[in-house]
């Protein structure tokens, strides 16, 4: 199962769903009597007053929702707990869907990526981390579980498979071509492509998932109008425009996934994930990107970063903590055997145990998806 295109919505109610993160979503519930025991998740309500003076809404918690002052007294009143928005930030710790490119880099057309509401939040962060204040400490973790919660969401029957690598590969390169290949190929049978959601590796899967619905000879061109500026240094402002576009001259993409974070506010998001879920706590992010990927994940050479997902990733194998063993293919033969030899530890630690047969390395990255399917069915 693929992702929703960006902003959609799949609305699944009446059912287990009780959140409501559209006004359409909310219009159809209170139309059938009321949202008595729903969640209102960063709605704007401030043209809905007459609706909420009349709605049953026992039990309902409005997260982050704007209303008139009218429609708060009576809804509180009627037994809602309402929670209201916080002013002067540059993100909505309620929100109740992932971001897409356009949300994280508005403004960049006529400011610059300094510009963006993706720049604004990790100024923010860099704020607050520093003066300790336990109030953003308590905003950062509720917008965390509210993306995490979107992210679930997202990919319900979702085939995902994980594509790691480095944030220095540069576009214009054999290798970011290649990344970009392997993720066309993974999105075009059928899995889902989720990435860390920043440049380099991570970016050139993104892209190959953008551009499978699309022919070849597209994602030829895209590598060459990309290649014009090639990394996020020293600006990341023509880095971005480069890839969007990219989207406009090939716009309705191929729909993926990307994990970012502001932790590393130093990488950007990149603009080929239709969906970025973007985390202020780093952990939380690298846990969740591994944890989802049940399909498999694929590592393409990196450094410091890429060896600790691959050794995060073992872990719960070696443990079977999350069920069955999922496969893990390293690209690279002397990348991980010479240059930072984690394919020996990987293959010392899984020896007689399940995940032994769901690990794999190969040359090249051709290689890669029907490696990882053989190691899906062993």
């Amino acid at each position: 199962m693929q992702p929703n295109p960006e902003h959609a919505s799949a609305p699944q109610l009446p059912g287990d769903d009780r959140e409501i993160e559209t006004l359409a979503e909310f219009d159809e519930v209170t139309a059938r009597g009321g949202v008595a025991g729903y969640r209102v998740q960063a709605v704007d309500l401030t043209q809905r007053t007459a609706a909420l003076l009349t709605a049953d809404v026992a039990g309902a918690v409005f997260l982050g929702c704007p209303m008139g002052q009218e429609a708060a007294d009576r809804v509180r009143a009627a037994g809602a707990l309402v929670f209201p928005p916080v002013p002067g930030l540059p993100f909505n710790p309620y929100r109740g869907l992932l971001y897409t490119p356009g949300d994280l880099f508005a403004g960049l057309a006529d400011g610059g990526y300094e510009a963006t509401p993706d720049a604004h939040a990790y100024s923010w962060f860099q704020r607050t981390t520093s003066d300790g204040d336990v109030f953003a400490s308590m905003l950062r973790a509720i917008h965390d579980d509210s993306i995490s919660d979107a992210l679930d969401e997202l990919l319900v029957g979702a085939r995902v498979v994980g594509v790691m690598g480095g944030h220095a590969m540069a576009r214009g390169t054999d290798d970011y071509a290649g990344a970009a290949r392997l993720g066309r190929e993974l999105a075009r049978a059928g899995f889902t492509v989720a990435t860390g959601g920043g440049p380099g590796a991570m970016e050139a899967a993104n892209l190959g998932a953008y551009a499978a619905p699309f022919d070849d000879e597209m994602l030829d061109e895209a590598l060459e109008l990309l290649a014009e500026a090639p990394s996020f240094t020293p600006s990341i402002t023509e880095w971005a425009k480069a890839a969007f576009a990219v989207r406009d001259r090939w716009p309705s993409g191929g729909p993926s996934v990307g994990i970012p974070t502001w932790f590393y506010g130093h990488e950007p998001p990149n603009a080929f994930a239709s969906h970025l879920a973007k985390y202020f706590a780093n952990a939380t992010r690298e846990d969740g990107l591994l944890a989802r990927s049940n399909a498999g994940v694929v590592f393409l050479p990196g450094a410091a970063g890429t060896v600790q997902e691959i050794f995060d990733n073992a872990t719960p194998n070696y443990y079977e903590s999350r069920g069955e063993p999922t496969p893990m293919v390293l690209v690279d033969r002397t990348h991980w055997t010479e240059h930072l030899p984690a394919w020996p530890l990987l293959k010392a630690l899984a020896k007689g145990r399940p995940m032994e047969s769901r690990i794999a390395l190969v040359d090249t990255v051709e290689e890669a998806p029907k490696t990882l399917e053989s190691l899906r069915s062993a």
